[in-house]
């Protein structure tokens, strides 16, 4: 009988994070969902109270378009079958019907500052989703934790996360970014701005503030906008209209392309920041940039996905019993086997 792993997506980038992962994984019968919730949580998501996370709103539309487009088997909410291996983008929350499963977590991207809410967090032990993705890892439900760089690796052993959970494998999505240089985008050598969805995630964000400052350094050349595909559009075209009248502003298309021919590439707090550092663009973000050199996610031609699927197929090959036999201390995974 073939194995079987449950793949639980979320955003279109963790979405096609997993379907890549799952394609090297062919050993076994693949299953994906979209981000689901359970109780208090999945009542604010029917109430339509989560539009902007990644249970609910474009995110769970966008996810479920890609994995019926590309004709994959959705369980949705992994309730079908009793899975061998269960691979998640985010421990924010942890399901409780994957806790009991061999679990791996794949970082997804960039992780948000340990602000006010992180704080409070950690003090008055609050749902990691008030931290959002500063929280990341903080679970220690999951036996292995994939993550983008060795930079990373030390940040999250910093924070408290297990050394021994964590494995550096590189990321799908940001491991190969020089493939990006090869496309059909018929501009070049313009300015970039890519926003993210703060103020949608309940932070606050002086967007017109950081839109001056991109007019200052964009310094009349040609500007671009990415939007974030989470954002209040129609505000935010109004707010750059403001400040950028001829900018032509983007709100989906393959933003990886507009990054490979961009010369300067300015950021809120978007992993994309990540592709402008590996290609050496210039670039600007609301995190230090010499901070963000050293976390960058490792380029090693697009094989993170395969490097993640040996460590599942190795997990699946220890006894679930021996390999979690309280559901807390895990099984030393060597890095290279």
């Amino acid at each position: 009988m073939s194995k079987k792993a449950l793949f639980i997506c979320g955003s279109l980038n963790q979405t096609t994070m997993m379907h890549k992962i799952a394609s090297q994984m062919v050993n076994f019968d693949h299953y994906f969902t979209p981000f689901y919730l359970e109780k208090g949580y999945e009542l604010l998501r029917r109430l339509g109270l989560l539009k902007h996370t990644i249970a609910g709103g474009r995110h769970r539309k966008a996810t479920l378009k890609y994995l019926r487009s590309n004709n994959l088997l959705i369980d949705n909410g992994g309730k079908k079958y009793d899975y061998d291996i269960v691979l998640t983008g985010t421990d924010l929350i942890v399901q409780s019907n994957i806790r009991n499963k061999r679990l791996v977590l794949v970082q997804e991207g960039i992780t948000e500052p340990e602000d006010l809410s992180y704080t409070l967090m950690k003090i008055l032990k609050l749902p990691r989703v008030v931290a959002n993705t500063a929280a990341t890892g903080l679970s220690d439900a999951y036996d292995l934790f994939c993550v983008a760089s060795h930079g990373y690796k030390e940040h999250f052993i910093k924070k408290g996360v297990r050394p021994e959970k964590i494995v550096v494998t590189g990321i799908p999505n940001f491991d190969n970014v020089k493939e990006s240089l090869n496309n059909n985008f018929p501009f070049h050598d313009y300015v970039l701005v890519a926003t993210s969805s703060i103020r949608e995630t309940g932070k606050f964000d002086d967007r017109i503030h950081f839109l001056e400052k991109a007019r200052e350094i964009a310094a009349g050349r040609q500007t671009f906008f990415k939007l974030h595909p989470n954002e209040e559009f129609s505000r935010a075209e109004r707010e750059i209209k403001s400040i950028f009248p001829e900018a032509v502003i983007f709100k989906d298309g393959n933003t990886n392309h507009l990054i490979g021919n961009c010369s300067v590439l300015i950021t809120q707090v978007s992993s994309v920041v990540y592709n402008g550092i590996a290609l050496g663009k210039e670039v600007y973000s609301y995190f230090n940039i010499d901070e963000l050199r050293k976390l960058a996610p490792i380029q090693n031609n697009g094989t993170s996905a395969a490097i993640i699927a040996q460590y599942c197929e190795k997990l699946v090959s220890i006894p679930l019993a021996e390999l979690r036999p309280t559901l807390a201390k895990p099984k030393l995974i060597p890095e290279r086997f």
